[in-house]
């Protein structure tokens, strides 16, 4: 998560989404540690960035 932003920060649909995309990359994180989570990650980033001008607009 970005350094400045707290989960309250996220709205209720974001943070389940996060929530669901952290769920996932645990799931394969137990496969390996070869296993890509370049994807999911880049959601994360996507959610955040998202989230991050929202607040800076206020």
């Amino acid at each position: 998560m970005a350094d400045d932003l707290k989960f309250s920060d996220f709205t209720r649909g974001e943070q389940l989404h996060l929530v669901a995309l952290h769920a996932r990359m645990a799931k394969r994180g137990i496969a390996g540690p070869t296993v890509d989570l370049s994807d999911l990650q880049r959601k994360v980033r996507r959610i955040e960035q998202q989230a991050e001008r929202r607040k800076n607009k206020k």
